[in-house]
């Protein structure tokens, strides 16, 4: 009985160690899977012809907190001149091509105001302060690389849209598809300028754990501006009884609020490992508040701002634009008459008509209107406040706000 008993013992000692030769083992093949999985996200051999790629960055010049504008500057132009130097021999793209490209994006990534990249930067800074994290100069230029993913994106969302529009100036200048020498090229240019902020995204974090969540912020968030861009050209199919301030809403929420605001947040976040759920849907409902009144400081600034405030000749009545003005004065405030004037004057290219738009804002005191909604949109804004600052750092939206609260360009 007592050897039987014994064995019994041993066998399941045996079983025991058993299960645990046979868990350490599966443990020591996850180990291998994950790291293998690990592997491949950073690499691809499918895409790493001709030699040498994947390219990655290994340095960065330090970031001057003294002068932000100069060292984001200097980020951007490194940016420019790594692509420049990776066409030819990852593309086997000739000269000719590559000046293009160069010329291309000189014209086009530079010259705004560059709030949306340098707000990333912005949010990096006060979201590492929150966790207390400390960044050190080449750490903060890394991170500007985001930046000017978002400014990159800008342009040539931009590009693309002043050729659907008709527009005729951007920043000052000439719109890039109204030079003699680009016109319908702009098409592929903008196109060109989009896949290279994923090359911009792969080169500088494709070896990041957090690589894969950045890249479906970014996919994401071109489809929801591409969204956005729908609701608003199909507007030329719609009557203006279709402009309504729900439609408007909705075509600003998609095709600005998300990339303007949204995604600068979202990205510190996604970098600095925020997984909380609560805490980006927090961060959502405000940015989508800040990014609707910022589209209507916009439709504002393109009718009563000038071409010197503005960088651009506003034409969003020539464009038969859904704009929160003409949504407001026809289905709000204008009288049957007047609805009828709106109707014979709006959406053509001819400058008698405008101003007799024009004029029928200033009847209405649209001005007045639109300062009410500021003041709305600002108290609801910080009405916000107490539940975003339990899961974020309220700094940031601070910041954010400041830019954006009665701005005049």
């Amino acid at each position: 009985m007592a050897s039987s008993k014994n064995s019994l013992l041993v066998g399941a000692a045996g079983l025991v160690v058993g299960a645990g030769i046979g868990y350490a083992a599966a443990c020591m093949m996850g180990e291998k899977k994950d790291e293998k999985k690990k592997k491949a996200s950073a690499t691809c051999p499918a895409t790493e012809w001709p030699q040498g790629k994947p390219v990655y960055t290994a340095s960065y010049p330090a970031y001057d907190l003294a002068d932000q504008d100069a060292s984001f500057m200097r980020v951007g132009d490194m940016l420019i001149e790594e692509i420049l130097s990776e066409l030819p021999r990852g593309y086997e793209m000739p000269p000719r091509e590559v000046k293009w490209i160069e010329e291309m994006l000189h014209y086009n990534v530079k010259g705004g105001k560059m709030n949306r990249g340098k707000m990333v930067v912005a949010s990096m800074i006060e979201l590492a302060k929150h966790q207390g994290i400390e960044l050190s100069p080449t750490d903060i230029s890394k991170y500007a690389v985001l930046g000017w993913c978002v400014e990159w994106m800008q342009a040539w969302l931009l590009m693309a849209d002043d050729v659907m529009d008709d527009s005729q100036t951007r920043r000052g200048h000439p719109c890039w598809y109204k030079l003699d020498k680009v016109q319908k090229i702009a098409i592929n240019d903008a196109f060109t300028v989009e896949m290279l902020v994923f090359k911009l995204l792969k080169r500088h974090f494709g070896q990041e754990t957090y690589y894969l969540q950045l890249l479906d912020l970014f996919l994401e968030t071109t489809f929801q501006t591409e969204c956005g861009q729908l609701l608003d050209t199909l507007c030329m199919n719609l009557t203006v009884e279709d402009f309504s301030v729900e439609r408007w809403t909705l075509i600003v929420k998609y095709k600005t609020a998300f990339y303007s605001f949204y995604a600068s947040v979202a990205m510190a976040m996604v970098v600095f490992g925020v997984e909380d759920r609560e805490a980006y849907d927090a961060a959502r409902e405000v940015l989508m508040v800040m990014g609707i009144y910022f589209q209507a400081q916009d439709d504002f600034l393109d009718c009563y701002g000038t071409p010197e405030q503005i960088g651009k000749i506003g034409t969003d009545i020539q464009d038969k634009k859904c704009g929160w003005l003409f949504c407001q004065a026809y289905h709000h405030i204008a009288s049957p008459e007047q609805k009828a004037v709106l109707k014979e004057n709006y959406g053509y290219w001819d400058d008698a008509k405008v101003e007799v738009v024009k004029q029928l804002y200033r009847d209405m005191d649209l001005e007045t209107l639109y300062r009410a909604y500021e003041e709305e949109s600002y108290k609801e804004i910080m009405a916000m406040k107490p539940k975003v600052e339990a899961l974020l750092p309220w700094s940031i939206f601070e910041i954010f706000l400041g830019k954006v609260y009665k701005r005049s360009k």
